[in-house]
């Protein structure tokens, strides 16, 4: 019998990524088509290619949860071009007329949410790396929905409301500590840090790892969020680090899955 506890944490997730959704939907909704060739932070990549790159992973994520040999035939297709799948389904999205974009992404959000609702919450699904729990791509497709967004935001100078829907990224973001230095061919540090986050509506802090352990890592939320994700540069957010490796971990941090990516540049606007 699954954990009512655990139960309710997906349910509360569900309902976070659907409104992180329709936060990002509110955003491009109503743009001209021409605003969608806007160019955002990511090189090479339109507001266009932003929300058809969530689309294609929304879809992904989809087949995962109802039809696994389909998601492993997309797999397939992704081995087939390891450093290209990425850039390629964008590429194919952003070439529709926006407004059909808009319309295909809207309807795959919504089959999604009801797919992770009707998912078993002990039932691992197949994805490019290990197999998650349907919470757990919940959590994901917030997190990259949340960063992707950003990107469209600071592509039509928008600067966005933080929520405590960012409390996802931000536990994706502390997990990832271990990944983001042996995606780097680095070795983990041997001790947990301390991590203090202050939340976006000032109400608390949030607290990740043991309250006595020396290394620690303090700071708005928002800004840990911005830079696990890499929508800002450590140099323009107020983090603090105690500690050489947590210093270090701050040079490195990331929360999606993947090589490493070059970042944002010091002082670039957000």
């Amino acid at each position: 019998m699954p954990d009512p506890s655990a139960v309710d944490a997906a349910v509360a997730v569900f309902a976070d990524l659907r409104e992180e959704g329709r936060e990002l939907e509110a955003l491009v909704g109503e743009l001209p088509a021409a605003d969608w060739a806007r160019p955002t932070p990511a090189a090479g990549w339109s507001i266009a290619h932003q929300i058809a790159h969530l689309h294609w992973t929304d879809r992904a994520s989809l087949l995962s949860l109802t039809d696994a040999t389909g998601f492993g035939l997309m797999v397939e297709e992704a081995l087939k071009a390891p450093d290209s799948f990425v850039d390629e389904g964008a590429e194919e999205g952003a070439a529709l007329p926006p407004a059909e974009l808009l319309v295909r992404w809207r309807a795959t959000r919504a089959a999604l949410d009801e797919a992770l609702a009707a998912a078993s919450p002990d039932t691992r699904f197949p994805w490019y790396g290990p197999p998650m729990k349907a919470a757990s791509m919940a959590s994901a497709r917030l997190m990259e929905t949340w960063a992707h967004g950003q990107d469209v935001a600071d592509a039509l100078g928008v600067r966005r409301t933080p929520t405590v829907r960012l409390r996802h990224v931000a536990r994706i973001g502390v997990r990832a500590r271990d990944y983001a230095h042996a995606v780097r061919g680095l070795p983990a540090p041997a001790e947990e840090f301390r991590v203090e986050l202050t939340a976006p509506d000032g109400a608390g802090v949030w607290t990740y790892g043991p309250p006595d352990a020396p290394q620690r890592i303090t700071g708005p939320a928002l800004d840990f969020c911005l830079l696990v994700t890499q929508r800002a540069h450590r140099a323009d957010l107020a983090l603090t680090a105690i500690g050489p490796d947590a210093d270090r971990w701050l040079d490195i941090a990331q929360a999606f899955a993947g090589p490493a990516g070059t970042g944002r540049k010091p002082g670039a606007a957000r």
